[in-house]
């Protein structure tokens, strides 16, 4: 991947989540912040979408995002919410935090 490539992402709707071109480009428009301060540093990110408990309404949306460092092991945020877009929003909201708090602390560790 280059440094002018987009971040890759990967997609994946469960059961009950559409994905429609619109929640995709919601879901990448608030990974773009991620995208900006770590692209270079991750491989790529996977969202997984998830309708917890059907058409019986509620927060039943389930959004996990995994990223991938590189030579590290995922980095994980999930939430839930009514919709998939808050889902998208919040688990990105969430993940950039983890990935701020992980790569700080790579780059804090100093070789003595």
């Amino acid at each position: 991947m280059e440094a002018n490539d987009p971040m890759e992402l990967i997609t994946n709707p469960g059961d009950g989540v559409h994905l429609s071109d619109a929640l995709n480009d919601h879901l990448r428009s608030k990974l773009e912040p991620v995208e900006r301060k770590h692209g270079e540093r991750l491989t790529r990110i996977e969202a997984h979408f998830k309708d917890e408990n059907a058409n019986k309404g509620g927060r039943d949306i389930h959004c996990l995002l995994e990223a991938h460092p590189r030579g590290s092991d995922p980095i994980v945020a999930e939430a839930l919410a009514e919709d998939a877009y808050t889902a998208a929003h919040q688990a990105a909201g969430k993940l950039e935090r983890a990935l701020s708090s992980h790569f700080g602390k790579q780059d804090r560790v100093r070789p003595h």
